[in-house]
């Protein structure tokens, strides 16, 4: 982290857009501040889209004057119901977009009813709108008034915590969670992504408060989850998830795994934390938010399938299968989408125990096969999370697991090379078995359909026409259909 003087400050908002803001300002008689996270980030010398500004007075009245003065360059947007506006401007580039946009809003101060987030708004002072703010480290201000530009405004020090790396509330930290539940998840996020620490009093009142968690929507959550899962090391979001309570009450499926059996003096894993150390080995490799959810959920379904049996010990038969069928209810609830990210990363859960099964006997060309039809497209996601999926401490056993690995790997390379889709699909189709034997769509079809299916990916016999022509009419005739055309 880099600390600057109000002096240096000026010079890094030394850019047209704030002395635009500032004149405006100034031609209204209002007090105006950039706000939030573009100050933060400024000290964390970490670029920034979102440009938020506080006006003590009218926002809306700033914007507005702000889209006269720049013209057709800029676009506005009003939302009166809100007492804010934002200002689209072209001709200025982003760090990541070829506009710049600018929110703007009234200084305000805010109340709340037990029974919701949405909190009753009143005009209010500078020190009004940043006693509201949910960190410290989000509260910061810096003056874009001429006479005062790039004085910074910190009643609550959050340059101290931006140097300690600690996330703490500008107030008490029971009634900012209590007044908005969700500034709970938004707490946990920032420490994930800035890899900071919660301040002790903070923790405290997450763990005292998460029952609150309740009132907020799936679609909130779902947000923040997001951001958590993609963070660098998103394993610290879940572990201060677990450990503030908020987990068990928005994936208990998860908070499930953190336990430990142990019977005859034999205990399985910790299946919570062996879980986070998946999650953090597929990151390595730049994982997309799906495989990650992937590896989030690849063992949830052992909490329901373990069971202790006489000689083998713990087991968890299964329990892919399990897992799988509890994705769809996850994705329901938490308002993920339910279209092809769900049934993704619930192939993955299915699929994910495969590979290894695949690699602990002899790699055949029939599995190898199976495997490739089974995973499609997702064959290279699926064998990261597999290989991920490899915790044990055991070198030599990692080692073995990770050599049987890239043999499944090179033989999946091979069969790819050989346009693998062409392969295993059968050339004789479901709609030619229905006319070649007058049949509706119907179990006989599907029973046929499989026969060939199998004979392909098997390798019995080569996928080409003649052959399987033979294969369909000697089943068809074992299931006493008639063909006239082969007559």
């Amino acid at each position: 982290m880099k600390l600057y003087s109000d002096k240096a400050l000026s010079k890094i908002l030394d850019k047209d857009i704030f002395h635009q803001i500032s004149a405006v300002a100034d031609g209204l008689g209002l007090e105006c501040y950039v706000v939030g996270g573009y100050v933060r980030d400024i000290f964390l010398e970490r670029s920034s889209d979102d440009i938020d500004v506080v006006v003590v007075g009218s926002g809306i009245d700033v914007a507005t004057e702000l889209k006269r003065r720049l013209g057709n360059r800029a676009h506005l947007s009003v939302f009166k119901n809100f007492g804010t506006a934002q200002v689209k401007i072209r001709g200025e580039k982003s760090e990541t977009h070829d506009e710049i946009e600018v929110e703007f809003v009234g200084a305000r101060r805010e109340s709340y009813s037990h029974d919701s987030r949405k909190p009753i708004v009143e005009d209010g002072t500078l020190e009004d709108d940043q006693n509201r703010r949910d960190f410290t480290i989000n509260a910061m201000a810096i003056c874009l008034n001429k006479n005062r530009f790039g004085e910074l405004v910190d009643p609550f020090n959050g340059i101290a915590d931006l140097e300690d790396g600690i996330i703490a509330t500008p107030l008490d930290p029971e009634i900012t969670f209590n007044d908005d539940p969700l500034r709970m998840m938004r707490c946990v996020r920032f420490a994930t992504q800035l890899n900071f620490r919660i301040e002790e009093e903070t923790f405290m009142a997450l763990q005292r408060m998460a029952e609150r968690i309740r009132i907020i929507s799936g679609e909130r959550i779902e947000v923040e989850l997001n951001k958590i899962m993609m963070s660098p090391h998103p394993s610290l979001g879940f572990e201060y998830l677990l450990r503030s309570g908020l987990l068990p009450l928005i994936l208990p499926e998860l908070a499930a795994l953190d336990i430990v059996e142990k019977r005859d003096g034999r205990a399985h894993k910790n299946n919570f934390y062996h879980t986070l150390e998946v999650l953090e080995n597929v990151c390595l490799h730049n994982a997309s938010l799906w495989l990650r959810w992937g590896a989030l959920l690849h063992d949830i379904g052992k909490t329901k399938s373990k069971r202790w049996e006489a000689g083998a010990g713990w087991t968890f038969h299964n329990h892919n299968n399990i897992g799988a069928n509890m994705v769809p209810g996850i994705f329901r609830r938490l308002k993920l989408p339910m279209g092809t990210e769900m049934k993704y990363v619930q192939k993955l859960v299915d699929l994910h125990m495969r590979p290894q099964a695949i690699a602990d006997s002899e790699v055949t060309d029939s599995a190898i096969r199976r495997l490739l039809n089974d995973a499609g497209d997702d064959i290279d996601d699926l064998m990261c999370l597999c290989e991920a999926d490899i915790t044990s401490k055991n070198e030599v056993k990692k080692k073995m697991f990770l050599e049987n690995f890239r043999m499944v790997r090179e033989k999946l390379a091979d069969l790819k090379e050989k346009d693998y889709k062409r392969l295993l699909q059968p050339v004789i189709d479901g709609n030619e078995i229905m006319e070649m034997f007058h049949l509706k769509p119907s179990p006989e079809v599907g029973v046929l359909k499989k026969y060939l299916k199998d004979a392909v990916l098997d390798n019995q016999v080569e996928n080409e026409r003649e052959p399987l022509m033979q294969l369909l009419l000697s089943k068809a005739r074992e299931m006493g259909l008639a063909c006239p055309k082969a007559s």
